[in-house]
Parts: C-alpha cells; structure tokens; sequence
C-alpha cells in the first residue's frame, strides 16, 4: 500500500469478529465518502435503503442551530480494499488503521448524518475540525454490508418492511420471498422492494412486504426443504391466471385502469391468495395448475356485488383486516372448487346477516 490512510483507533471484537473505531474529522467525510453514487443502483444491489432528501436539510439545520449542544452516534461503515492494523507497543487493542487510498469506503448506517454533515459544512467550515466517531468494518460482499445494514437498524429508526426483508439473510421467508420475486419476470418488474404504502401514481403494482406476508400464510410454521418451489410454481400459476394482470403484460390495460376498476392487485387480495395457496401446500396430492386455471372466471371489478363488505366497505374503500383475507379467499376457493373449512363456513354464515 504506497498511498494510505491512517487513523488513529481501537480494536474490538463482535461475533468473532474485529472492528475498529477511529475519531474522524468531519471534513474528511467528503474524502471518505465522495458521493451518493448508490442513489442510482437497484435496491437489492446497494447496502442501504434509498436517501430521503428531505431529511438532510432538517438535521443540518439541527447541527448549525445547536453548535454547542448537538450529538450524533456514530457512523457505520466498511472498507471495501486493502487495510491492516499496526497495534501500538503497549496495547494490542489500540493502534493506527492503515487503510489503501484505492479502498472505497462503503456507509452501512448513517448515510443521512454524513450528508447532513457535509451540507452544514458549506455553511460553517469550522465545523470541520470537529470529529465524530466512525465503526470500520472489513467488506466482506454486499449480503454481508446489507445484513449489518439490517441488524443495525431493526432495532433502531424503522426501516421500511419491505427493505429489510430484502436485505435481511437471516430470515429464511425473506430470503425465499425476494427469491421467488425475481424468478418471476412480471412480479419482479411491478414489486417495490423498498416501500411498504405505494403512492396512487407507483409505477409498482405490489411491495416486497406484501408476498411475505402472503408467502408466512401459505407456508406457516413448516418451512420444509420444497418450500421456495412450491411458492415459485404457486405465484407462476396466479400470474399466469390472473385475467387483468395478463391484460396488463399484454398492454390490453393500464396500471390506472386496474388500480381504479379492479381489486386484482390489492395487498389484501395477496393476503387471500396466501390463504388459498396454504391449501395446495398442505394437500401436495391435489393438482394444483387445474384449481388454479379457474382463477379467470372470478370477476375481480371493485363495482361487483361479490365484493360488497368482503374486500370493499359501505363507504367504497378498501377492508384491510384479517377477516376480509378469510372472506376474499373464501370467493377464491368457492371459484376454484375447494372445500371450505368450519371457519370459513361460519364466516359465510356471518357475512350473509350483513350484507
């Protein structure tokens, strides 16, 4: 390494594992961390969620407004490229962190802080000799700086659902669930992986979080070992079936058009499509591409009288609670031609005195 960093740092250990945590002045963020460049990289292919912009002036103006008084925990970041610790003679936790210049420094919490940082330097530069502390960690691929991404921040400010099951390696449904989303072309390309609300005018259709959900109801407590290919043939079969998303691949219909006169995308009608597909996971013997092809003759207009009080309440907007999943599924399996448990009978029983 002929052209270095160093920082002056501690040593410590986690899960086997060795960090370090350097006292860093603040202008040498901008060196460090030179630009927002993940701004334009697909989700699943960056370490962090999405910078909200609209965050940086409010916490730069916190720090110019309180110069004597203001606080920020650290930052979280790993070295992507060539370092090494030289301890110092009397301690072997404490020494200087050699760090290549051609290493990239990747952000793995904090990235909001760092940019307010920079933005209140452009209006003070005395800021700049004033430090915060940063957590080095070694790069060890982008499962493992979007893992720490996860783990740093569950417990912290709320992330969206959707973007910590992307990023989270743990949780063996979120990884079977982003899985099963890019293995099928019309899920993947109308799914946020970020967003758990998406905005009337979303250019997705779904969010990651909903087919979690979906995919916990289908599969339950028994993840067994054909779980992931069971729920890949399951949503092939729904997608495939599925009249209006069909019209929309075969642009025979809008988004708008779908959105506004259809509830065939609705996240409850997910929901009822999990409980529906929990049928065919627990009778592996019945053939499921034959039930499943008469998912086209429901009729799926949010005017229908079917889904009076089922998925659309009196004052027109749509029912988003459990029993509006049990209700929904039950039209499906009705549609389909699969019994009906005691509670989905009783429910029908119960629906038939409101409507």
């Amino acid at each position: 390494m002929d052209f270095i960093y160093k920082f002056p740092v501690v040593k410590g250990v986690q899960a086997g594992k060795e960090y370090y945590i350097a006292m860093v002045p603040l202008n040498m963020l901008t060196k460090l961390f030179p630009s927002n460049e993940d701004e334009f990289v697909l989700p699943e292919y960056r370490a962090q969620r999405k910078l909200n912009e609209a965050r940086i002036p409010v916490i730069s103006k916190y720090i110019l407004e309180n110069r004597d008084s203001y606080v920020f925990s650290a930052l979280a970041a790993s070295i992507d490229g060539k370092y090494k610790f030289m301890p110092s003679g009397l301690n072997n936790d404490t020494g200087m962190l050699e760090v290549s210049m051609d290493s990239k420094f990747l952000i793995n919490d904090g990235q909001h802080r760092k940019s307010a940082i920079l933005e209140a330097l452009r209006e003070d530069e005395s800021l700049g000799d004033e430090t915060i502390s940063i957590v080095f960690y070694a790069d060890k691929g982008l499962e493992r700086s979007q893992q720490i991404f996860t783990d740093l921040n569950k417990n912290a400010v709320k992330t969206s659902n959707s973007i910590a099951e992307l990023y989270d390696s743990r949780d063996e449904m979120a990884v079977m669930t982003r899985n099963v989303i890019w293995n099928i072309e019309f899920l993947n390309l109308y799914t946020d992986k970020e967003k758990d609300i998406l905005g009337k005018f979303s250019s997705s259709l779904f969010t990651l979080n909903t087919f979690y959900t979906a995919n916990k109801l289908i599969v339950g407590r028994n993840i067994g070992k054909n779980a992931e290919a069971f729920l890949n043939e399951y949503w092939s079969h729904i997608v495939k079936n599925m009249q209006q998303w069909q019209e929309l691949q075969n642009k025979e219909i809008t988004k708008v058009d779908l959105r506004e006169n259809y509830i065939a995308t609705q996240s409850i009608v997910i929901q009822a499509l999990g409980r529906v597909g929990n049928y065919f996971y627990v009778h592996s013997d019945v053939n499921m591409d034959e039930y499943i092809e008469r998912l086209g003759n429901i009729n799926w207009n949010r005017n229908s009288k079917t889904w009076l009080m089922r998925a659309i309440g009196k004052n027109g907007r749509i029912i988003t609670n459990k029993k509006a999943t049990l209700l929904i599924g039950n039209i499906i399996k009705i549609e389909m031609g699969i019994p009906l448990s005691q509670e989905e009978l009783d429910a029908e029983e119960s629906h038939k005195k409101i409507v």
